[in-house]
């Protein structure tokens, strides 16, 4: 979607990831409340009860930190955490512990590409602060009401700024791709939408081509999947575009995205900085980093989409799109790796088997392929097993199903239910004699000079063997009886 020509979209994201820890930002309590009974995973300090005290979690700074050094950002030498003022029924102290001036991490960007062109996003900041407890709207019947439930507030939360460099919905979606891809990579979060560990909120404004200033900003909340982003931003630059144009003006708020309709409501108006009051939360003393921290935890940094990428492209002659295809989470590019080994000329190979023999059954089964019971020793057996001759390529693709399931050895499934190819001509004559005399009509057209006619005798052949003929051999036995 495109607006007029006279109006330049300017687009910046904030992101909001739930970190990987074990335990809340500032207490003991447990992160894994998924399906836990409403406010059990609680204590005083999560609760906001009086006269308790915050303790900073050391794990989520470290990957706040490594979240930073893997967006290019800068890691100051001093951080410092904040109080954000506002008085919401999810925030039971009537604060949130944030960080406002004093990030952790600032200053780095993100490349993404659409249209085969590449652009640079810029990241403003990577801060630390802590989630809020989540509103559960409830109706009886007769009213409605809302329940709140505590068992989230507290847990790590890293929000990611960006500069206002976004330009389209596309671009937004590029951009919100990449990053989940890096923080799965990095190890910082989850970052799974859907089920709001995390959560993108665009703030989309549109001004005069050849101005700087920046238009009105509406803020969309919230939104929880890729297809909402793009959706969501397509949606907001048509409905300010119209506003625009009839000469009325667009107000600063927050709007939400509604996939039933395909359209945006308004909620709240936007806040500015200025109304969360922030102030230096008095509880909490400054965090220092030193250089030689930073530099220990950028060690611990795993290889990134992007250089994994270019090395399998230089390394195994793959294109880029299979090297996307396969780098795409970290633990298919180790399965791809494990299957390759050191054997360089299985490396095409290999990338054909899960690019799309592999992805079909991820398909239909629901399950990626790191949490099925298929190893990559099976693909590796698999292929040999056709390269030597002892069984087709459909064979081949029936025991990796089976092996996908069952975690049986290709090998061990063909000899089992014995499917091992057959590729003894006079084994094949009698079968193809009979394939002969049963279907006069292929036969009839062959004769005549319809050549493609072979083609549905080697079919019949095939499925006369159950697919255990070698499908080349079959064409030679057929043509030497039907050429007599």
């Amino acid at each position: 979607m495109t607006t007029a020509t006279k109006y330049e979209v300017v687009i910046g994201i904030e992101v909001h990831a739930q970190l990987a820890t074990q335990s809340k930002m500032f207490c003991g309590c447990s992160t894994d409340y998924h399906g836990a009974p409403p406010n059990t995973d609680v204590c005083p300090v999560c609760l906001g009860m009086p006269g308790v005290l915050p303790v900073i979690n050391k794990k989520a700074v470290e990957l706040t930190i490594m979240t930073g050094l893997a967006l290019n950002c800068t890691i100051p030498e001093r951080a410092k955490f904040d109080r954000k003022n506002y008085p919401y029924p999810d925030l039971p102290k009537g604060y949130q512990i944030s960080q406002y001036d004093l990030p952790l991490c600032k200053g780095g960007w993100l490349e993404i590409e659409v249209d085969g062109v590449t652009k640079r996003i810029g990241i403003t900041r990577v801060h630390l602060e802590e989630d809020t407890a989540r509103n559960m709207h409830r109706s009886n019947g007769a009213e409605e009401y809302t329940l709140v439930d505590f068992n989230r507030s507290g847990t790590p939360l890293m929000e990611i700024v960006t500069e206002p460099d976004v330009r389209s919905g596309r671009e937004a979606r590029a951009y919100v791709t990449k990053l989940q891809q890096i923080l799965r990579y990095v190890g910082a979060s989850r970052a799974n939408l859907e089920e709001g560990n995390m959560r993108c909120e665009p703030n989309i404004s549109l001004r005069p081509v050849g101005t700087e200033a920046f238009g009105t900003k509406v803020e969309l909340k919230n939104l929880n999947s890729f297809r909402a982003v793009e959706h969501g931003i397509d949606f907001e630059i048509a409905r300010q575009t119209k506003l625009l144009e009839a000469g009325e003006r667009v107000s600063q708020e927050t709007r939400g995205w509604r996939d039933d309709t395909g359209e945006t409501v308004s909620q709240r108006t936007k806040e500015a900085a200025e109304d969360y009051r922030y102030f230096p939360e008095p509880d909490l003393p400054p965090v220092g980093i030193s250089p030689a921290y930073v530099e220990e935890l950028r060690a611990r940094l795993p290889e990134l989409p992007d250089a994994k990428r270019q090395r399998f492209m230089s390394a195994y002659g793959l294109s880029d799109y299979e090297a996307n295809l396969l780098t795409s989470t970290q633990e298919r590019a180790q399965f791809y790796e494990d299957a390759v080994g050191n054997d360089g000329a299985s490396a095409k190979g290999m990338a054909n088997w899960i690019i799309n023999e592999v992805a079909r059954l991820e398909h239909e089964s629901g399950i990626v392929v790191e949490e099925s019971k298929l190893r990559p020793e099976h693909l590796v057996e698999a292929q040999s097993m056709i390269d030597d001759g002892s069984v087709n390529m459909a064979t081949a693709k029936a025991a990796i199903a089976a092996s996908f399931a069952s975690g049986k050895s290709p090998r061990m499934i063909i000899e089992e239910q014995g499917l091992t190819q057959i590729s003894s001509s006079d084994e094949l004559a009698a079968l193809a004699a009979k394939v002969i005399e049963a279907n006069p009509k292929p036969v009839a057209d062959y004769r005549g000079g319809k050549e493609s006619a072979i083609k549905a005798l080697v079919g019949l052949l095939m499925r006369e063997t159950r697919g255990r003929a070698n499908p080349q051999l079959a064409e030679q036995v057929l043509r030497k009886q039907l050429d007599v």
